[in-house]
């Protein structure tokens, strides 16, 4: 069935794509050049995951993240510039420079801090979930994961309770086939993640997670069955990271001939090219869009680069001691 989705509503898709990818490639060369400290888990290539879901969902719906939380964040709407210069540890950032790239967090756009613990986010997400049904208010959760996670105890406990009481929370898989360097089929004794969803009596279903308008489709009806009352879902999408777990991991670990062919199932170049061919944009619109985020993003490098560090005397702020 062809989904049919206006003209605005895809290019919002495609500029939020492009604001992710180039966000990750700058982020990336800044790290190489020892302007950010630490590590980081890149998004690139799992872009349409984000938008697909985040397309649905307003600011007072929230999403839980993982130690990958840039797409996600940005999908969202956290300002790149809180972004950036919270990977720089300044002042300015989301967190004031005290979280850094795995704990990015915007509570005015409904997202939480990112936990970086595998598979954390999953009893939190159902928490989440459970006060918006106290409150009897018809916003949803999305819960971001790996497949990774799908091992830890977290995911049962958390789907389980959020099914046994049909919580409006959407749980978002993001396979991208390796738990680190393992690959799925080494510690998953089905097929992916989906299958797991029948435990508990929920649907599961697993979409191309590089194709933005097959995530949009089946999140979109996730998203309205949890508004409606009905209950979670679980939402598989088969996706693939562009580069290594972090930027200490060359990915060597992945065949050579597995990494070119998922290249070329390239998210952005795929509704790229769709707009192209339905004649929904032209060339020179796309670039337009490419020009605009290029130019946002060095904005925002520059923002980071200017800001001040923060001051050591406020270290304790914002922590809970014992007093």
């Amino acid at each position: 069935m062809k989904i049919l989705i206006d003209k605005d509503t895809l290019l919002e898709m495609y500029r939020r794509m492009v604001r992710i990818r180039t966000f990750e490639e700058e982020a990336n060369y800044l790290f190489l050049q020892g302007k950010i400290p630490g590590t980081l888990h890149q998004y690139d290539g799992q872009e349409a995951v984000a938008v697909g879901t985040c397309m649905h969902l307003n600011d007072e719906d929230f999403i839980t993240s993982t130690h990958r939380p840039h797409g996600h964040s940005i999908a969202k709407g956290v300002d790149t510039k809180k972004i950036m210069a919270e990977l720089f540890g300044r002042d300015t950032g989301c967190c004031r420079g005290k979280g850094g790239s795995m704990h990015i967090c915007d509570m005015s756009v409904g997202v939480i801090p990112a936990i970086a613990i595998v598979g954390g986010g999953i009893p939190v997400a159902a928490g989440l979930a459970l006060s918006f049904k106290m409150r009897k208010m018809d916003n949803v959760v999305a819960c971001f994961f790996g497949e990774g996670a799908s091992s830890q105890g977290a995911f049962h406990e958390g789907v389980n309770l959020s099914a046994l009481w049909k919580l409006p929370v959407v749980f978002i898989c993001e396979n991208n086939l390796y738990a680190a360097s393992t690959h799925f089929s080494k510690a998953l004794p089905v097929d992916g993640v989906a299958p797991r969803a029948s435990s508990y009596g929920i649907p599961g279903t697993l979409v191309d997670g590089n194709d933005v308008l097959a995530v949009f489709d089946a999140v979109g009806r996730a998203v309205e069955d949890a508004r409606m009352g009905k209950g979670p879902t679980l939402v598989e999408c088969r996706t693939y990271r562009r580069r290594g777990h972090s930027r200490s991991d060359p990915g060597n670990y992945r065949p050579r001939e597995e990494v070119e062919a998922w290249m070329e199932k390239d998210p952005i170049n795929r509704l790229g090219m769709h707009l192209l061919e339905e004649g929904t944009a032209t060339q020179a619109e796309l670039d337009e869009i490419g020009d605009s985020i290029s130019g946002e993003i060095q904005e925002a490098i520059r923002f980071s680069e200017e800001s001040p560090f923060p001051d050591p005397s406020l270290a304790h702020d914002d922590v809970f001691t014992e007093t």
